[in-house]
């Protein structure tokens, strides 16, 4: 605890006062901000408009491991030819690089500090019962909802599915997949939301599946990941795996368009294919770097046309797009904007910033931080400096362990796999000369004009989302909460979590 005191100090000296003093506006925030989702302000569409079906297509822990993005290893023809019909977001992020988090951002239009899922559903934390999801404001307007796949949030009762497979498992049969899509894109009769949440490319990262991909990558066909450095024997193994699931996906995604094709719903689906976070590797998955929280982002609305998009968007406007595609009242407060007029090609003001958060992936793994960027840089508070990472590893991973091999003694790889065992309170990257945050520049005194810019753009929108973070006694509540569970998960083998954990306990 004393260590704990010592960090909670140790970061109270270098943020500003706004973060320090805000308890009253913190406390008072939240509720106005959850509450508002009741008052909408309709567009009012088009005479000649129908309400479109929508495809919402997820891949689990895929970031910018595609050919369209750039991406030279990866076989993707399928994901590559449909980016050239749809409008590519080059500079998509997620909330939080987190299974659950993430997915309730696409499904609310809320920061995961907002709805309350910040860390796995599956191991206690759960959204607020009172959040209003997409499906539910779907079903009220006459939608149809299905999702094959893992849904991963909870309370699930908030998520009206009339069809539901949420075996996750089986949609690595990606042919069974595009069956079962089909079959239900036959028998329904009103407008539909289909989600469709691919397993691949997740671990355990199986390299074929009923002959899917026919040929597996092997270890000389890939190479380490920039974010990372890291080209042992182990690690490019592990790599080849993953961009063989990626294969899969991508076949699978070409049979899922065949299917909807086939059942003569393409003329009037908006099709939206996202990574629901970065690769299941140290420095992506469970962090606030870029290779974490960016996302390939592609969405095909009919009868517009294809373009790229280089602004600054993230998965809070999912909800908001979908919500003008099936004529709905978008609900006011919400973070995320409308992107229909980027697919429209009509004038859309870019955003000037864009916020990322981490707090939990499991309990074990609490280490809150919260990150800013604009169209150059890149800041990341750590809300526990001084305490080292709770894990070294993300999913098996064993870069950080490999980053101990001699081969990288005083080399960049070992520094910044050290400084992703030990944070320091702020880390400050120039994206545009070191895309893969290799370089912190939050101590050199040059770049004070850019953090405190940068610092108080994040404040503001802590304030504005009701973020607990914005006050230092939030935090140590947080972290008073995870430290019993820690405890009592070492005194009992077999301790599961027996409340849902959300930050209003804190």
């Amino acid at each position: 605890m004393m260590l704990l005191t010592c960090s909670l100090q140790r970061l109270s000296s270098v943020l500003p006062d706004g973060m320090r003093t805000a308890r009253c506006f913190f406390a008072l925030l939240p509720l106005a901000l959850l509450f508002s989702q009741a008052c909408s302000s309709p567009r009012k569409p088009k005479a000649t408009e129908a309400p479109l079906n929508i495809l919402l297509v997820t891949a689990d822990d895929l970031g910018l491991q595609l050919g369209c993005y750039g991406d030279s290893v990866a076989r993707t023809p399928n994901l590559d030819r449909f980016a050239r019909q749809a409008v590519l977001f080059r500079n998509a992020y997620v909330t939080q690089a987190s299974c659950s988090p993430s997915r309730s951002s696409m499904l609310t239009g809320l920061y995961p500090h907002q709805n309350g899922q910040v860390g796995l559903s599956h191991l206690g934390y759960q959204m607020f019962n009172h959040i209003r999801t997409l499906p539910q404001l779907l079903k009220a307007q006459g939608y149809t909802n299905a999702i094959i796949g893992k849904l991963h949030i909870q309370p699930e009762n908030n998520f009206p599915f009339d069809y539901a497979d949420l075996d996750a498992r089986k949609t690595r049969d990606v042919a069974e997949v595009a069956a079962r899509a089909r079959t239900f894109m036959d028998t329904v009769s009103r407008p539909f939301f289909l989600m469709v949440n691919y397993f691949d490319p997740h671990v355990e990262l199986i390299p074929q599946v009923k002959g899917i991909p026919r040929n597996p990558f092997t270890p000389d066909q890939v190479k380490a990941f920039s974010f990372q450095g890291i080209d042992t024997p182990a690690e490019l193994a592990r790599i080849a795996n993953y961009y063989s699931c990626i294969e899969r996906l991508d076949a699978g995604f070409e049979l899922l368009l065949q299917a909807l094709t086939k059942a003569g719903k393409a003329e009037n689906t908006l099709v939206i294919f996202l990574g629901d976070h970065g690769p299941p590797f140290v420095r992506a998955k469970t962090a606030c770097y870029e290779a974490g929280l960016k996302i390939p982002f592609l969405v095909r609305w009919p009868g517009k046309q294809p373009r790229e998009y280089p602004g600054l968007v993230n998965t809070t406007d999912i909800l908001p797009t979908l919500a003008e595609a099936a004529h709905l009242a978008v609900p006011e407060n919400l973070p995320g904007r409308s992107l229909r007029p980027v697919l429209e090609h009509k004038s859309f003001e870019d955003r000037p910033y864009l916020f990322g958060e981490f707090t939990a992936h499991a309990p074990g793994t609490f280490y809150p931080m919260r990150s800013v960027r604009d169209k150059q840089y890149k800041l990341i508070v750590n809300y526990l400096p001084g305490l080292p990472f709770p894990s070294l590893s993300v999913d098996g991973d064993i870069a950080w362990q490999e980053s101990r091999n001699e081969k990288f003694d005083g080399t960049p790889v070992r520094q910044v796999f050290d400084r992703y065992q030990n944070r320091p309170p702020l880390e400050l990257y120039n994206l545009a000369t070191d895309p893969h945050e290799f370089t912190n520049l939050a101590g050199d005194p040059q770049y004070g004009p850019v953090i405190t810019r940068l610092r108080q753009a994040l404040v503001q929108w802590q304030g504005q989302t009701g973020d607990p973070l914005l006050d230092s006694t939030g935090l140590a509540r947080m972290v008073e909460v995870h430290q019993a569970i820690q405890s009592a998960a070492r005194a009992d083998p077999n301790y599961k979590v027996k409340a849902p954990i959300r930050w209003t306990d804190y």
